[in-house]
């Protein structure tokens, strides 16, 4: 088993990133190259991150790929409050989705403490 595997924030991010998925579903078919692939990699971009970091020799450099975590969260809310202003997304999806956001963010800024 890898280490990032037994990491409480790599199973929230994989959960996130697949609402996320689900989510992209829904947009309009003119954004299947614009927004859906931009958000789908962001979301991914977290979990991947949080395991590529998992692998470091140091809390420094696994600390590093956190913050990258961290932003790739940062941006799929970014890209969920444009949907919702393009009227791709319900107000009420985006919200469940931001505090999923929010809670994850806090979630790897905790670990990130623990590890110094």
């Amino acid at each position: 088993m890898f280490r990032f595997e037994k990491l409480l924030i790599w199973h929230e991010s994989i959960k996130y990133s697949k609402n996320i998925y689900k989510i992209s579903e829904t947009l309009p078919i003119h954004e299947q190259f614009g927004l859906k692939p931009q958000i789908k990699r962001a979301a991914l971009s977290i979990s991947s991150n949080i395991a590529e970091g998992s692998g470091s020799a140091s809390s420094k450099d696994f600390s590093r790929f956190l913050d990258i975590a961290i932003k790739s969260t940062i941006e799929t809310v970014s890209q969920l409050l444009f949907g919702k202003e393009m009227n791709y997304f319900k107000e009420k999806e985006v919200l469940v989705l931001y505090d999923q956001a929010e809670l994850l963010i806090k979630r790897i800024q905790s670990f990130k403490k623990s590890l110094k």
